[in-house]
């Protein structure tokens, strides 16, 4: 399985103000950038905050796109999965129409209550006692033909996994915009590393919108 992290910030690291509400940080250009990115993808990954917080739809915008991923014999749009220990997904969340198949990672502390209302619209995937065991996880979706991977966040996802060792490539958006705030999420939230830090190994450096996309390899992967 191929792990690619995409995220937009800005300038100064956060991915949204202190209220968590979503912010528009980047411009058409890269929108399309993410598109293209989700039609090439066999799943796209957020964890339940992202849900709560935006309710995100998680489907290729592009009619084209979508058309070439049915001429390769794909569905229109790729797998979703969210990552939700406990089960906190909205019965109602975007993410869970018919627009595409949607998983939901569950750990065991997960109620038999939430677990019946959400296997009416999501396959559900256990791995973990109290918290979703990744690796576990990401080698079940693999089972089920989940090779290429995009992870749109949060934060606290993001750094969980860089900390199972899962990530291959990382790409951000950086934007022209400072929001600040000690409690805004930043790109990998989280318990954060005091040793053995990740390193990237810096592939490119493209300018776009109003700002630079940047893509990093994952050095020991």
């Amino acid at each position: 399985m191929h792990v690619v992290v995409n995220a937009a910030m800005s300038a100064d690291g956060k991915l949204s103000s202190r209220r968590r509400e979503q912010i528009a940080i980047s411009g058409e250009a890269d929108f399309d950038r993410v598109d293209r990115l989700r039609a090439d993808s066999d799943a796209v990954v957020v964890g339940v905050g992202t849900v709560l917080a935006d309710d995100p739809h998680l489907t290729v915008k592009d009619e084209t796109l979508r058309e070439k991923r049915r001429e390769s014999d794909r569905p229109a749009n790729p797998a979703r999965v969210v990552v939700d220990s406990s089960g906190r997904t909205p019965t109602d969340a975007a993410i869970l129409d018919d627009a595409a198949t949607t998983y939901v990672c569950l750990s065991e502390a997960a109620s038999v209550e939430r677990r019946a209302a959400l296997a009416d619209s999501a396959e559900l995937v256990t791995a973990g006692e109290e918290r979703v065991d990744l690796l576990r996880a990401f080698a079940t979706l693999q089972e089920q033909g989940l090779e290429q991977v995009m992870v749109e966040g949060g934060g606290e996802l993001i750094f969980s996994l860089f900390d199972a060792g899962l990530v291959d490539e990382l790409r951000v958006f950086i934007g022209s915009k400072i929001i600040g705030g000690r409690d805004a999420p930043t790109l990998a939230d989280g318990e954060g590393f005091v040793t053995e830090f990740p390193s990237l190994d810096l592939e490119s450096v493209d300018r776009l919108d109003d700002g630079v996309v940047l893509t990093w390899r994952v050095a020991d992967r």
